[in-house]
């Protein structure tokens, strides 16, 4: 099968992927965020985060698994035309605590860094533990301390003591 080398060019130009050397390219973004070094499987979370779905408007890659020397292997998110809340960058951090987050501007990074998992979250996280308070009638909102163990991700409940290292169960 012969391939157009004009064709493969044109779809560059107009912002279509294009394979080289067994290698994906996504093209650039114009204005909105990046966000690399995601926990590999976790992008599909990250969409939802970013409330992403079926009727989203905005121009999103993704892509999962793909190979990192920093991880071995990553995900890789960018949405065209959104900036991130920093209620979604606490989320973001508490899933994928080794990522880097780019904002970009006119096909320019504007700003770049890692993330840092908040040290107290409140009504992000459902506590498992059905007998805890947060779960109950009363007006309370649960309330997790986060800390790294061994470059995981761990949240303590602050009512009842509950330990959570599968947070992404429970956001």
């Amino acid at each position: 099968m012969k391939t157009d080398m004009n064709k493969i060019e044109k779809d560059c130009e107009d912002g279509i992927k294009k394979e080289t050397n067994k290698h994906l390219i996504i093209s650039k973004i114009k204005d909105g965020t990046v966000i690399d070094h995601i926990t590999s499987g976790m992008a599909i979370l990250v969409l939802k985060i970013l409330g992403i779905g079926v009727n989203t408007r905005e121009a999103v890659s993704m892509a999962m698994n793909v190979p990192s020397s920093k991880m071995g292997k990553k995900d890789i998110v960018k949405v065209e035309g959104k900036f991130i809340s920093e209620d979604e960058l606490n989320k973001i951090a508490l899933i994928a605590p080794q990522a880097t987050i780019n904002l970009i501007e006119n096909f320019k990074i504007t700003k770049k860094f890692e993330v840092s998992p908040p040290k107290v979250v409140e009504r992000i996280i459902s506590c498992p533990n059905r007998n805890c308070i947060s779960n109950s009638r009363e007006p309370i909102s649960s309330r997790f301390n986060i800390y790294l163990e061994d470059n995981k991700v761990i949240a303590k409940c602050d009512y009842c003591g509950k330990k959570i290292s599968n947070i992404e169960k429970f956001i």
